[in-house]
């Protein structure tokens, strides 16, 4: 398994006059990511300087993967977020269930 940190921006349909979790379906986008904490995939993550960024760290055999895993996010179809970037990630430094280190 290897890491990803992955950047998510703000798509098209974002009303930028409304907060997160007032965005359309906020609910079930959130019950999506907890779901994928929940399940090992998604590390840690948020918005960065609570702009239109966020910050995803990841682990997934494939940025292919972390592709598949996030279009299933009903925030992806409905343009709320797309993905901005995937980036391989050594973690070298945390807790030895991350790093691989005993």
């Amino acid at each position: 398994m290897s890491h990803f940190a992955v950047f998510r921006e703000h798509g098209p349909a974002w009303d930028d006059t409304r907060p997160r979790w007032e965005q359309e379906r906020w609910a079930e986008h959130a019950t999506y990511m907890n779901g994928l904490v929940d399940e090992g995939f998604v590390l840690m993550g948020g918005p960065l300087d609570g702009g239109p960024r966020v910050l995803l760290v990841v682990a997934a055999a494939s940025p292919e993967e972390v592709e598949a895993r996030l279009a299933g996010d009903p925030w992806t179809p409905m343009g709320l977020l797309h993905v901005a970037a995937i980036e391989p990630w050594q973690i070298l430094l945390g807790p030895p269930e991350v790093t691989g280190r005993d």
